[in-house]
């Protein structure tokens, strides 16, 4: 009986002392989160897997740009309608700068209306990253959703201008013609363009906050370098060449065209749209090959 009960505590003891074997084993992980290898096909599916997602960032940054304010969403006409009317009196009526044959505040409008969405996004987006740095560190999400968003948001401004520049065009009579089937293209192609400029950027402003100081001053000398208040034909035909470089040229010169009636300029178009889509290519692969960082920098 004695060595019974000694075996059976001997027993005991020696599966008290022995680890389980399944309570230290680590548990085998449910959901591995890799960072993005830069495929611009691999982005735009994962944004489009959390595009419920985008689109309450986009109505969140809509809603937070115009509250507390007394205009609210008048603003969106009331800076390239001021705008406007500045180079009107300096460039229209001083400077006597051509206009293509059509007046020159709607000259001058079917061009600031596309800069100002072109600016908005770009601004926006830049800082988009920084200014969700809460949101960024917590939680696992496409990252490319918040410039996104803040380009997305920039659609709405866009569209109330666009509103108010047909209303313009039917007062002083210009009536567009079949290039306005164009314009929806045209369109989406200036918002590949600020997207992509706008995502690129606020990569780069995570990592070094230069950027915000620099921007305003490269954006105003972006505009004066793109044909918005004068056109194409106004700089010497010497230096046109560089105004091809700037997809924006060819942008806005289209947007003038399908607007107003005026023949397009397809070279330049074609131009500015290989180097969008080049552009959104590298502005992709660049910001999936930072994003791997951002959390520790940011």
């Amino acid at each position: 009986m004695i060595t019974q009960l000694t075996a059976l505590e001997h027993r005991t003891q020696s599966a008290a002392c022995t680890p389980a074997k399944h309570a230290d084993a680590p548990a085998a992980p449910h959901v591995v989160i890799e960072a993005g290898r830069g495929s611009l096909g691999g982005a735009l599916i994962e944004l489009w897997r959390h595009r419920e997602l985008l689109y309450f960032l986009t109505w969140r940054d809509v809603k937070l740009r115009y509250k507390q304010t007394a205009l609210g969403i008048l603003w969106a006409v009331m800076q390239p309608l001021l705008m406007m009317l500045v180079f009107t009196a300096l460039f229209g009526r001083l400077a006597h700068v051509p206009s293509d044959g059509v007046p020159y505040p709607i000259f001058a409008f079917a061009g600031l209306v596309p800069w100002q969405f072109f600016q908005t996004a770009v601004s926006q987006s830049g800082a988009s990253l920084v200014g969700n740095a809460q949101l960024v560190t917590k939680v696992y999400f496409p990252r490319m959703a918040i410039p996104g968003a803040a380009a997305g948001a920039a659609l709405v401004d866009f569209a109330i201008a666009a509103a108010l520049l047909f209303a313009m065009m039917a007062w002083y009579g210009i009536a567009p013609g079949l290039g306005l089937a164009l314009f929806p293209a045209l369109v989406a192609l200036l918002a590949i363009f600020a997207c992509a400029c706008g995502l690129w950027i606020a990569a780069i402003n995570v990592k070094y906050r230069d950027v915000k100081y620099a921007l305003p001053f490269v954006l105003q000398f972006w505009m004066f370098a793109t044909p918005v208040i004068y056109p194409v034909n106004f700089v010497p035909a010497t230096w046109r060449w560089l105004l091809l470089l700037n997809p924006l040229t060819g942008i806005i010169g289209g947007f003038r065209a399908a607007l107003l009636n005026r023949p397009f300029d397809w070279a330049a178009i074609a131009v500015a749209t290989a180097l969008t889509l080049g552009g959104a290519a590298y502005a992709a692969w660049s910001f999936r090959r930072m994003e791997r960082d951002f959390a520790d920098v940011i």
